[in-house]
């Protein structure tokens, strides 16, 4: 692995690992804006139906964010360990 494949990887596994972070804790307020924004645009609905909307758009944010997460956190392992093997000081 040559130095810029390394800050490559590294550089892409940590941002995805930052913003799975951001979305998995910040899953809530994003859910609620996006069914307000809903709601909004839907102009009236009941409220049943509104807390479903909720429940669904965060449930989404934290499974992307989970996805994301994990992804990039795998990202930042696998490179760091290739580096320790294959790097001969």
């Amino acid at each position: 692995m040559t130095k810029d494949n390394f800050h490559l990887f590294t550089t892409i596994g940590a941002t995805l690992f930052v913003i799975g972070f951001i979305l998995l804790f910040f899953s809530t307020n994003f859910g609620t804006a996006m069914a307000d924004n809903w709601l909004m645009k839907q102009g009236e609905a009941d409220t049943s139906m509104f807390h479903i909307r909720i429940e669904s758009y965060i449930t989404n944010f934290v499974v992307s964010g989970g996805i994301l997460f994990g992804i990039g956190l795998f990202t930042l392992i696998l490179t760091n360990f290739i580096k320790m093997i294959f790097t001969k000081e």
